[in-house]
């Protein structure tokens, strides 16, 4: 072969191996972007409630923390469950003998010793057994019945007049009213189950629509109650706010709770947006605990407390990520288990509040640290988020200085749980109306156990202060 075929084939080869090294780069490229969705992808399906910010609910039966491995990360007990061998029981206390509404007297017959004859002596220190039932309660029905009478002087005959403060406007009274609505708007019976429930319970037939009018009057009898725990809340030194969503008729709402240790209030907005929400929180005063939520911006940084379990969740997720990203999680991750030990240990008296100080001073150091490294290492997400946890760096630790103030928002968590339940029974509501109603028991229903009263007498008595144009209960400080 001459030495012109042999350069023309060297060109050739060299093109095709140009055009191959292309087509490889081309591979290897596409290839580094399916790892990194398959990645992505990976995450999503291992998210969790114990790693992310999705609720319990959403975690499937082989999630940490449901079913699988426990949310502490702790290895599972071995015990099993129930009460343990040598355990102290627990016993049921005896009812006070003014409490007691039959009495059955045992004597013995003869003497145990020579047989005689005993007579039946009460004895003060008889042994004492009691069983609690339900008799048949039957409803009580009240009859107003205005009568004609002919007069005997000139024949007429005259009927009572109607008095609607004598006759009731309804024909159901205010307990049992009371009764409906926390089945429905506390328990989260359905209306048909509260309707059968009554029924068969009681004896006691109302139709659907009588229990929407009723859950109705009790939206405009709980008023008062329910603006008394706005301002209870609003005006306390610290208060933890969340938020859910809520159906109306099959379109998403935003479900607000602020709570506080006295109060829990309960509102529904067509959306969640900052200026939509601003409102409910009027002043502005005290410390606010939530999470990082950029709606809570008109709250002042140094008046806020950042929950530290959505950052230990958060936290968990990157440090179940492969390379650094890992490395960094778990990282942040020890720390965050340092500052609630060292909250635990405060907590249980083992630390005065200037000790606690003391400690936590070098794990905030090294957790800051942390996070800045995380921010600058331009890795997708965790740079993202520790850039966002730096912007709320002031407010990361107001627990340690101020008194009531928790470095988890779960007391706001725990308050909207019950709603959430509602929500997955019910689909929410289908109005208005059925918004108010919704906001306004729940929130007389939570506030008034927080203040020590029975909801359903509270609820008895606001009905009947409204049917009366009486001054309605009071719900704080009764």
């Amino acid at each position: 072969m001459s030495v012109e075929a042999l350069e023309e084939r060297l060109h050739v080869l060299e093109t095709a191996l140009v055009a191959r090294d292309a087509q490889v780069a081309e591979r290897d490229a596409r290839i580094d972007a399916l790892k990194t969705l398959v990645a992505e992808l990976t995450e999503k399906l291992n998210q969790n409630s114990r790693n992310s910010h999705l609720p319990p609910s959403s975690d499937g039966p082989g999630a940490g923390g449901r079913l699988g491995t426990p949310r502490s990360g702790k290895s599972k007990s071995k015990k099993k469950r129930g009460g343990q061998k040598g355990h102290r029981g627990a016993h049921r206390l005896l009812a006070a003998p003014d409490a007691v509404d039959s009495i059955v007297d045992l004597f013995p017959d003869a003497c145990g010793g020579c047989a005689a004859a005993l007579p039946r002596t009460l004895d003060p220190e008889a042994y004492r057994y009691q069983q609690v039932d339900l008799q048949d309660h039957q409803p009580h029905v009240t009859e107003w019945r205005r009568h004609e009478v002919l007069c005997s002087r000139c024949g007429s005959s005259t009927r009572a007049a109607y008095d609607s403060s004598v006759i009731p406007c309804s024909a159901f009274g205010p307990r049992l009213v009371a009764v409906v609505v926390l089945l429905t708007g506390d328990y989260h019976l359905s209306r048909r189950k509260a309707q059968r429930m009554l029924r068969e319970l009681f004896g006691i037939r109302m139709s659907l629509g009588a229990v929407s009018t009723m859950e109705g009057r009790a939206t405009e009898a709980l008023a008062p109650a329910y603006d008394e725990a706005k301002a209870e809340v609003e005006q306390a030194l610290v208060k933890h706010a969340d938020a859910t969503s809520w159906l109306r008729s099959g379109r998403l709402r935003s479900l607000w709770t602020i709570a506080t240790r006295t109060a829990t209030f309960y509102r529904i907005f067509a959306d969640g947006s900052s200026e939509t929400i601003r409102p409910m929180f009027g002043a502005c005063l005290g410390i606010l605990v939530s999470d990082r939520a950029t709606v809570f911006g008109f709250w002042a940084m140094k008046k806020r407390q950042i929950c530290f379990a959505h950052l230990l969740r958060k936290f968990i997720g990157f440090s179940e990520r492969d390379g650094p990203a890992g490395r960094f999680g778990r990282e942040l991750l020890e720390y965050t288990a340092l500052i609630f030990d060292d909250w635990h240990g405060f907590k249980e008296g083992l630390l005065t509040r200037e000790e606690l100080a003391l400690w936590l001073a070098p794990v905030r150091r090294h957790f800051e640290r942390s996070l800045t490294s995380a921010s600058k290492s331009d890795i997708r997400a965790l740079s993202g988020s520790a850039k966002d946890v730096l912007a709320h760096k002031e407010a990361l630790w107001t627990f340690v200085t101020e008194d009531g103030v928790e470095p988890t928002n779960n007391h706001a968590e725990r308050e909207l749980r019950a709603f959430v339940l509602w929500r997955k029974q019910s689909f929410g509501s289908q109005s208005e109306r059925g918004d108010r109603y919704a906001e306004r028991i729940m929130t007389v229903a939570r506030t008034a156990r927080k203040q020590g009263q029975a909801v359903l007498e509270f609820v008895v008595r606001s009905i009947e202060a409204h049917l009366n144009g009486a001054a309605a209960p009071r719900l704080i400080g009764a």
